[in-house]
């Protein structure tokens, strides 16, 4: 069994004249990014690999999610569509059974509708936990399983 945790930033502030990819997080976002780390913890989650956009936002909220963790920063999470996510994710080493993948909207959330279904909202700091018994190398839409879906604002 694989677990995918796909998280979408926290709570990001817009600063005028400040580009889009260094918009950093809020005082909210600093704590639901470490709010939502605690929960996976809790949850018996420890993530060998954390896929990660290089933005500003991203790189925060994975390091108050998993600190000591040192994310791998993938610029191609920047923007990306769910299927280039996917295939991203389909490039894992075989032998990682936890990986994260954080990113943006709408992105990680088509991801994760798309893998396990379902009809949810995903807000900024929120995550869906999602298993499989697929190899990653073979990952296709629908071979998910929702476990978990975590919404700050309904913690």
């Amino acid at each position: 069994m694989r677990t995918l945790i796909v998280l979408r930033h926290a709570k990001a502030a817009h600063v005028a004249g400040l580009a889009d990819r260094e918009r950093p997080l809020t005082e909210r976002g600093e704590r639901d990014a470490a709010l939502a780390g605690e929960r996976m913890r809790a949850l018996g989650l420890a993530p060998e690999l954390v896929l990660c956009s290089p933005a500003v936002r991203t790189r925060r909220t994975a390091e108050l999610a998993f600190p000591g963790v040192e994310p791998c920063y993938e610029r191609d999470i920047y923007e990306a569509y769910p299927d280039e996510l996917l295939e991203l994710v389909r490039r894992t080493e075989p032998e990682l059974r936890t990986v994260v993948l954080c990113g943006h909207n709408p992105g990680v959330h088509e991801l994760a509708l798309g893998l396990a279904g379902g009809d949810y909202g995903f807000r900024p700091g929120s995550f869906a936990v999602i298993e499989t018994g697929s190899e990653w190398s073979e990952l296709s839409p629908g071979e998910g399983r929702l476990v978990t879906l975590w919404d700050p604002k309904e913690d």
